[in-house]
């Protein structure tokens, strides 16, 4: 059976260790997980039908055993992981896994450290270094680290260290290790990190994790320098403002599936061209009925309005991935 799984994609593993763990674990472990790497596992756990128990066996066996070569590295370094594992496992098996794991290693470095800096104080520690570097940085943390780092930045500085996220390639492991070895001696922390980062997709989750104001404020800034960069961007985060650019088409798939008390909280914090797309596209009966419900509701917060306009937000993007609207091309209004 190794030779079987020696076979296997480093995906497939995973979806059949997934489903080994069983649905409340995997969806533990799926949660700290990229998108794509969300979506590729998900694939094959749907395409994989039947799962053999000694294959299955296999690989649980396998990634405890990495786990555990992973821990004993830290513990006590390489030699010592070597001397533990080939005790318990034999120096053939130990050789592999080992072998294995520094391959793994050798493609990342210490960048984890920075999760656990308050993100305020990141930016306030980064702001003088240059643009490139801020951006490298903030490619490491997870989008709402990095949002918060961002928005702390100066004003000029923001919209250039953006543009240089969207265009960070992969980084060579070289460069990584130096700034991170510096990085390292100033925050006295390492751990790891993925040295393929960035691109377009990254900024707009960034985006997408900040406060309205800043990241129209940033948007605004960075399209004078790439405009076209910012067409894509704001594409890929589509906001609940941009659902103005949509047709009436769109519109009335959205008012078939969202739930109204929803929407009309979504709607109550929007302006009067953006309720008026909604309201032309509904009965007078139900205008009349909605606007009377805003009313009714009096202040409510921000947080539950963005809330609200979030699983909007949320329901359009289904629709455009069942292809029942577009929410890009086409003949729609272009965002202004």
């Amino acid at each position: 059976m190794a030779e079987e799984r020696e076979q296997l994609s480093g995906i497939k593993k995973a979806a059949i260790l997934l489903i080994t763990l069983g649905e409340e674990v995997s969806s533990k472990i799926m949660a700290e997980l990229d998108d794509e790497e969300v979506a590729d596992i998900s694939k094959e756990i749907a395409l994989t039908k039947i799962v053999d128990p000694a294959v299955a066996d296999d690989v649980v066996e396998e990634f405890y055993n990495m786990y555990l070569a992973k821990k004993f590295i830290s513990k006590g370094g390489l030699d010592y992981a070597k001397s533990v594992l080939t005790k318990s496992l034999g120096p053939e098996r130990a050789r592999k896994i080992i072998d294995r794991l520094t391959k793994l290693l050798e493609q990342s470095t210490g960048f984890e450290f920075l999760t656990k800096i308050d993100p305020k104080q990141l930016a306030k520690f980064i702001q003088n270094e240059h643009p490139q570097t801020i951006a490298l940085i903030l490619a490491h943390l997870d989008p709402s680290q990095a949002a918060e780092a961002l928005a702390e930045l100066p004003e000029d500085l923001k919209a250039d260290v953006a543009l240089r996220i969207a265009n960070l390639q992969d980084i060579s492991p070289a460069v990584i290790k130096t700034l991170s070895k510096t990085l390292e001696e100033r925050f006295e922390s390492i751990s790891s990190y993925k040295v393929d980062v960035g691109g377009v997709k990254s900024v707009a989750e960034i985006l997408n994790r900040m406060d309205r104001t800043t990241a129209k404020t940033t948007l605004e800034r960075l399209e004078k320098d790439a405009p076209e960069l910012v067409s894509q961007i704001r594409d890929m985060m589509f906001t609940f403002d941009d659902i103005r650019r949509l047709d009436n088409t769109a519109i009335q798939e959205i008012l078939k599936r969202a739930d109204k008390n929803t929407l009309t909280l979504a709607l109550k914090g929007a302006d009067e061209e953006l309720q008026n797309k909604f309201f032309s596209n509904m009965s007078k009966r139900a205008v009349e009925t909605m606007k009377e419900e805003m009313e009714y509701m009096g202040p409510v917060k921000l947080k539950e309005v963005e809330k609200a306009q979030h699983e909007i937000v949320q329901i359009v993007r289904e629709l455009d991935e069942e292809g029942v609207i577009s929410i890009s091309g086409g003949e729609e209004e272009q965002y202004v």
